[in-house]
């Protein structure tokens, strides 16, 4: 009896040393999500497939990119914050999504607190384009000719309350002009739709239009930034360009629901700022029009925060709503 009770004793410590192994194994031990909230093509598609190979080597686990745009970032955000807090779920983060959508939709499906930040990844400046056929080459030339033939001109954004509509609105209104906002359901969209003739302007994200801009097929104008931007320095800023005190920059970053452990934020952080510290990364991001930025959770977390009550009289002073 003594036998079988030393016997049992030892079979129940080693099941309890083998689920103990199988729990605590080593993060990440299954592939990761990681949600866009927005449609293939668009400056945030593009980042997230330059960063993902990198970090799915980092972490040794498949990075599974998820598409899920509508409603200015807001649908995929919402299925984020709605997760497993486990570090299995993480999703891009952008200024439009996570600090002008608090002041614009009267119902919003998150709350900041839902998150926890991962990483501010990069700085972002729009890019004022034309479609080649306007007779536009300046941004004192668009103005004028936004004057002598008011609300003829066209621009379009990524959403309602996108960055790029609400630069739209405050060069319009700085500018003392009149312009027709046309929404599309992303930047990659609005692209094509300026591209076909159907709008005449955007204030895009480089990362979707360099390439068309490169082929000629867009004409680019100045950047919307505070200082030129790394990746077209031949581009003067709005501002120096004929309207003086204009600036608009987006910013780009990774989130995780909250309640994610601060092991599992500690680890993503380090990998992604490892990825972007690496010169041929910090080359590709500053090619595809993204500044690199970096540095701990904690400081995009304080980010979003002045973010929000940075866009919040911006967006009052517009009247932009969306119910």
């Amino acid at each position: 009896m003594r036998m079988l009770r030393i016997v049992t004793t030892v079979l129940f410590a080693m099941a309890s040393l083998w689920t103990g192994a199988v729990v605590a194994q080593p993060y990440p031990s299954k592939l990761i999500r990681f949600i866009i909230p927005w449609p293939p093509g668009g400056g945030a598609d593009v980042l997230a497939r330059i960063l993902s190979p990198n970090l799915s080597e980092n972490l040794g686990q498949q990075i599974v990119i998820d598409n899920r745009g509508g409603a200015a970032g807001n649908i995929g955000a919402e299925l984020a914050a709605k997760s497993p807090p486990d570090g299995y779920t993480i999703v891009f983060a952008y200024s439009g999504t996570h600090a002008v959508n608090p002041s614009i939709y009267s119902k919003m499906p998150f709350k900041e607190s839902d998150f926890a930040p991962i990483i501010w990844l990069a700085e972002v400046p729009q890019v004022l384009i034309v479609h080649p056929s306007l007779p536009v080459k300046s941004v004192k030339d668009m103005i004028a000719l936004a004057k002598a033939k008011p609300g003829e001109l066209t621009y379009g954004s990524s959403g309602n309350g996108a960055i790029n509509h609400l630069a739209g609105a405050l060069f319009a209104t700085m500018a003392n002009i009149r312009m027709v906002h046309v929404p599309y359901k992303g930047g990659a969209a609005a692209a094509i739709a300026l591209m076909s003739g159907e709008i005449t302007v955007i204030l895009g994200e480089p990362a979707s239009v360099v390439p068309h801009i490169k082929s000629g097929k867009l004409r680019a104008i100045a950047v919307t930034s505070g200082r030129r931007a790394l990746a077209m320095p031949e581009l003067p800023t709005v501002a120096e360009a004929g309207l003086p005190g204009y600036e608009v920059t987006s910013w780009n970053g990774i989130l995780a629901p909250a309640g994610i452990p601060a092991d599992i934020v500690a680890r993503l952080n380090t990998e992604f700022n490892k990825i972007i510290a690496t010169p041929a990364m910090k080359q590709k991001m500053i090619d595809n029009g993204y500044e690199p930025m970096g540095g701990p959770a904690e400081k995009f977390g304080a980010k979003i925060h002045s973010e929000i009550l940075k866009w919040a009289p911006v967006v009052k002073a517009a009247g932009v709503k969306v119910d």
